[in-house]
């Protein structure tokens, strides 16, 4: 006897459901249980199921194929997040599903975290239960006809729908803390709550970047690059650059050489708090290019470059233009990455050299090496004219994945002195950072001695946009405290003055949003009258 409808699709629903709850339990770190979130987010939770099952059995036709289709989606989502947690320490979010496209588009960045071997083993059994399902389940509407079909899949997302909606509706505010939320609120609500902010949120107003007022006021005055000597303006950051000798004390002293006797000379050092950790560079990035917290994004600071594509704001390299300078970015990958063409020129760059200006011999492991970059920094220095430059420097060589590279043993020496041969695993990838770093540290030598040798002053700022991604090592040893180094250093030795001192606790201590106001400050000095230095932002807590 034929079942009806209606009781053809109980079943699966159930099951399904279930199953969204057992999934969302391999989370790591697991949310608390559903008796433990409240009414609202298991609304969430619940409609999500009805209104997920309701459209995809809307086209797939087929209970049961629609039920392993979902579940899978959901385990490839709580996959990443696993994957995100142990490598970032920040579980999925809504903003991170534009990544799937851009994992397709720059896979070495993405999937051999994902794990190549899964992510092949994956879309394979994905093919074959699509074939087997379409091949053995009957479709519903060749059953029961179109109509009764398509009401029925209706009424669902009828009832999903609403219990989202009030869900969500009563759900308490996020706290932009990932870790926190999807922790209170479990996977589908958490997706649904940042997702809902992102698109009620504003960008924010170009008034509110401390370069809106700097550019205005220099403007005003007529403060141009001719007025004085104006130094040659350098500022690098340096991928994943951070000191791991405080962290790992079997690491050599003398790895960062240079980083030493340049943080004695330099005229503002010390601990850099940065809103990212082992990824997410623009999140630095853009904190230090426009004088802006994570806190005046909101929930955009995840991605603020999707934002900055279509609001542009003032930036570091728009008050040193309209202060006469001429502006360059240089970055060795592909300019489309995190929509770096459309975000790098409106910022007030004249000129990106993105991978294009490269050869592939520049290369240093799997990427452009940091002292192919130092070269072109020179190159452009002396092929600049008589007005002065602003070169920002975004690096690549130190990029993940490091464990696609195999460590050197000739290098070890230089780094890990007492490691023994052959590397257990948890010293591996650290190994790999360990020689790259080296190269960073060359490349601010070599950076300096350009500064040193023109004929205009020269003023370097260095920082690491985050910590590395070494999972193996954090466990074996310990989390680093996820903070980066700076520095600024000029050519000429001149002490700092206490009007340009930042007002902190510890003076050597910055964020992020603060560092490119304190180097422009740096590259005028006394020329700024007091109103301008009024417009840097106050200290703000990190994210």
């Amino acid at each position: 006897m034929t079942t009806s409808l209606p009781f053809a699709l109980f079943w699966p629903l159930l099951v399904g459901g279930m199953g969204t709850i057992i999934f969302e339990a391999l989370l790591n770190p697991r949310p608390q249980p559903l008796w433990r979130r409240g009414l609202a987010a298991n609304c969430v939770h619940v409609g999500s199921w009805l209104l997920l099952f309701g459209a995809f059995i809307l086209v797939l036709q087929r209970p049961w194929f629609t039920v392993v289709f979902i579940l899978a989606l959901q385990l490839v989502v709580v996959q990443s997040s696993n994957t995100k947690s142990r490598t970032l320490c920040e579980p999925f979010i809504c903003h991170d599903f534009e990544y799937f496209w851009d994992a397709i588009l720059h896979p070495r960045l993405y999937v051999p975290f994902f794990g190549t071997g899964l992510a092949i083993a994956a879309i394979g059994a994905g093919a074959a239960a699509i074939g087997a399902f379409l091949y053995w389940e009957p479709s519903l509407v060749s059953q029961w006809g179109g109509q009764r079909f398509i009401t029925l899949c209706g009424l669902l997302i009828a009832i999903g729908a609403p219990l989202i909606a009030l869900g969500w509706r009563a759900l308490a505010p996020t706290t932009l803390n990932p870790v926190d939320d999807i922790n209170r609120l479990g996977l589908f609500a958490s997706l649904w709550a940042y997702g809902i902010a992102l698109m009620r949120s504003s960008p924010p107003a170009p008034e509110q970047s401390p370069f809106y007022l700097l550019t205005q006021k220099i403007e005003a005055s007529r403060l141009t690059a001719t007025s004085n000597v104006r130094p040659n303006v350098v500022l690098v950051q340096s991928e994943s650059f951070f000191d791991p000798r405080p962290w790992h004390p079997d690491i050599s002293d003398s790895l960062l050489k240079n980083f030493d006797a340049t943080r004695l000379q330099a005229q503002l050092h010390g601990e850099l708090k940065v809103p990212a950790w082992g990824a997410n560079t623009v999140r630095t990035e853009c904190a230090v290019l426009t004088g802006l917290s994570p806190a005046a994004w909101g929930p955009r600071q995840f991605n603020p470059y999707r934002t900055l594509s279509r609001h542009p704001l003032p930036s570091l390299a728009s008050a040193f233009k309209a202060a006469g300078y001429r502006t360059v970015c240089v970055h060795p990958y592909p300019a489309s990455f995190y929509m770096r063409h459309k975000v790098i020129p409106p910022l007030g760059f004249d000129q990106f050299i993105d991978l294009t200006g490269f050869e592939s011999s520049d290369k240093q492991g799997q990427y452009i090496g940091d002292l192919a970059v130092a070269r072109k920094v020179g190159r452009l220095l002396e092929d600049s004219d008589n007005g002065p430059l602003f070169i920002f420097v975004i690096t690549m060589e130190n990029h993940g994945p490091l464990h696609l590279e195999a460590p050197h043993q000739e290098s070890l020496a230089a780094a890990l002195p007492t490691a023994p041969w052959p590397l257990p695993a948890h010293l591996h990838d650290l190994a790999v950072y360990l020689r790259h770093l080296g190269e960073a540290d060359k490349m601010l030598a070599s950076v300096k001695s350009t500064l040193d040798e023109h004929k205009r002053p020269g003023l370097l700022g260095w920082y690491g946009d985050h910590v590395p991604i070494l999972p193996e090592a954090y466990e074996h040893f310990s989390l680093p405290a996820g903070t980066t180094p700076y520095m600024i250093w000029s050519t000429q030795t001149k002490e700092w003055s206490n009007d340009f001192m930042p007002e902190q606790h510890d003076t050597c201590a910055l964020t992020a949003s603060e560092l490119g106001v304190q180097l422009f400050k740096q590259a005028f000095g006394h020329d700024i009258s007091s109103d301008v230095i009024k417009a840097e932002p106050e200290p703000q807590e990190q994210e």
